[in-house]
């Protein structure tokens, strides 16, 4: 049976379990109400996307769209960009795990096909990983995972559309989370330039342009296609945000949970020692007293 010293260990224990059950408990609850808000951004940024691309598409029944820089394939691929949105804090379960493998697939997809990769990383956790395997990221962005605003995908879109469109690379691949419910959420990765002139080309069928632009349908689209790779962006950018703090609930809800339980075997373990702690005594207070009485 447990002594007095094993006794005082596990109290011990079962105060510091306690603790980590009320940081994770906390931890919790934060998440969960970061996933409101999250979500809340995700579906209004939607009409801003479905506009875009709405405008885009009868603009296009007047110009060219496959023209533009930025959706034209260059001749030659030879070098491949490829943004990987992660998160700059952990403690979120699989949602860091999840993208950054896939992400790996895709890299060694791309090597084996005889193309350089150039990383960038949109989160601590991406730099740490792929430095620790030898990648030396291109660029890195932090402090954006948690609250993105769309100044930080124009950011990134920036420096991405400019190496596109000096030919540094080729193509440019995102991997990020993709938010489906708070139940779900699944790793992906997409091309987002060039941009695909299937999901922007043509307008209305059947029913011809009757409009007049100013400036003409080709100036309008020039300015357009960035907007609409910087929204793709800032679109992974929350998805991956609510992705992250509603994962990052069920993990501490998980790390809550199993505290709890570890803190009920602690407790009846702590009571059994107390109890044969008594116990000893009484036996030997019993043994004192017929020792005493024999004399």
């Amino acid at each position: 049976m447990p002594g007095a010293g094993e006794l005082r260990v596990l109290r011990r224990r079962i105060r510091s379990i306690k603790s980590t059950q009320k940081i994770t408990r906390a931890m919790e609850l934060i998440a969960a109400s970061r996933i409101s808000r999250a979500r809340r951004a995700v579906e209004a940024a939607r009409p801003y996307s479905q506009g875009i691309t709405r405008v885009i598409r009868d603009l296009a029944s007047e110009g060219e769209v496959a023209s533009h820089p930025l959706i034209r394939e260059h001749d030659v691929v030879r070098r491949v960009g490829v943004v990987v949105i992660s998160s700059d804090r952990g403690l979120a379960g699989a949602y860091n795990t999840n993208v950054l493998r896939r992400s790996e697939r895709l890299i060694k997809e791309e090597r084996d096909a005889g193309r350089e990769v150039a990383l960038y990383a949109v989160g601590r956790k991406a730099e740490t990983y792929f430095r620790y395997r030898g990648e030396r990221p291109v660029r890195v962005w932090g402090g954006v995972t948690d609250r993105p605003s769309y100044d930080d995908a124009v950011k990134i879109a920036e420096e991405l559309g400019r190496a596109y469109w000096n030919q540094d690379i080729n193509r440019v691949w995102l991997g990020f989370t993709q938010f489906r419910s708070a139940l779900t959420q699944v790793s992906t990765t997409r091309k987002i330039m060039p941009v695909d002139p299937r999901e922007l080309a043509g307008g209305e069928a059947g029913f011809p342009a009757q409009f007049t632009f100013e400036p003409n349908p080709q100036a309008l689209l020039e300015e357009l296609i960035p907007r609409y790779v910087e929204h793709q962006l800032y679109a992974a950018l929350l998805e991956s945000s609510a992705s992250e703090h509603a994962s990052r609930q069920r993990a501490m809800k998980a790390a809550t949970d199993n505290a709890g339980d570890i803190l009920h075997d602690l407790t009846r373990e702590a009571n059994r020692a107390r109890q044969a702690a008594i116990t000893t005594e009484i036996s030997e207070i019993v043994g004192g007293a017929e020792a005493l009485a024999a004399e």
